[in-house]
């Protein structure tokens, strides 16, 4: 039997990078990566690499050529409002064109729960609030999504995505611990969080699932399906020795006074989206995927903290351009 053939995109990113891993660890795919840069030696197994810039729509033509799946996770994360209509919303246009041209009969594409806006948002399901996204990232990432669903495609919508080589979570959390030496709120918020891996693993079988029609044309809110308090994150990376460890409650609008006495690189916005109520549920499409959730993001913390102690020790290391 042949092996499934998939179109890659994003290979070369945080999120998109354990998708390949997973992808060429299976003897029953074969992988075509799509874009910019080829993925470092070794990266890539043994993946095919075509040269392709969702800037770019024109230098995209072929690359679903004879593919049984594409799996879009690539984007851009600006304030850049062009750029980002550029490439989250034309690129993604045109490459679901592509598919649709080259009889693609699956396609993922991998959003953000950043859609949906300021929360707090707790326990909802999809379709149950609308979105409102507030910046330039996650307006195209909308945007980009209509393009999707109208190729058939099954749309993901991950909230915070944590693991070895994420540069906006954890690294957010550590600044925020120093400016607001406290548990925000005392702890309370509930957070949509999912571990790289197990998310390269559910992007992988639903790429492979068998008559993957049913997820055809759907979104999906794509967390773990267990909510995790903020309070047990920063007490688990405390203790990994990711970050110092704290030990008093402090209510909300004693913690935004002290985050606005203190510069820094991280938003009064993305403090509510990590210390606040912003989860969603998720249970549905890892039932759908036949893929088991695993243990769980805090649980996946610790393979994740020597990589996390190196990072944020380096000299100059600031979180990353956060979610939209």
């Amino acid at each position: 039997m042949s092996p499934l053939r998939v179109v890659l995109t994003g290979a070369t990113g945080f999120i998109g990078a354990s998708v390949l891993r997973e992808l060429v660890r299976r003897r029953d795919v074969s992988v075509r990566a799509v874009g910019r840069r080829a993925p470092e030696a070794g990266a890539g197994g043994g993946a095919e690499w075509v040269p392709a810039d969702l800037a770019r729509p024109g230098s995209l033509a072929g690359v679903c050529e004879g593919a049984d799946a594409l799996l879009h996770l690539a984007g851009v994360v600006s304030p850049d409002e062009a750029l980002c209509e550029t490439v989250n919303v034309r690129g993604t246009a045109a490459l679901m064109a592509e598919a649709v041209r080259a009889g693609t009969g699956r396609v993922v594409h991998l959003s953000t729960a950043a859609v949906y806006g300021p929360g707090p948002h707790r326990g909802a399901a999809v379709g149950e609030l609308v979105p409102a996204p507030v910046s330039a990232t996650s307006r195209t990432r909308l945007a980009a999504e209509a393009h999707a669903l109208a190729a058939g495609a099954t749309v993901l919508r991950p909230g915070l995505v944590v693991g070895a080589g994420d540069r906006w979570v954890v690294p957010a959390l550590a600044e925020l611990v120093d400016r607001v030496p406290a548990r925000w709120d005392g702890g309370r918020g509930l957070l949509s969080v999912v571990d790289v891996t197990d998310l390269a693993r559910l992007v992988a079988a639903l790429a492979v699932l068998p008559g993957g029609g049913a997820t055809a044309g759907r979104v999906f809110h794509a967390g773990h399906p267990a909510p995790v308090r903020t309070g047990e994150m920063l007490t688990e990376l405390a203790k990994l020795g990711v970050f110092p460890s704290v030990d008093t409650d402090l209510p909300w609008d004693e913690c935004l006074r002290l985050l606005r006495a203190t510069p820094g690189a991280v938003s009064e916005r993305q403090f509510s989206l990590l210390a606040r109520d912003h989860w969603y549920r998720s249970d549905e499409v890892w039932r759908v995927a036949d893929c088991p959730a695993g243990p769980g993001p805090v649980a996946r913390l610790a393979s994740a903290a020597p990589w996390y102690r190196g990072a944020l020790g380096g000299p100059g290391v600031r979180p990353g351009a956060g979610p939209g």
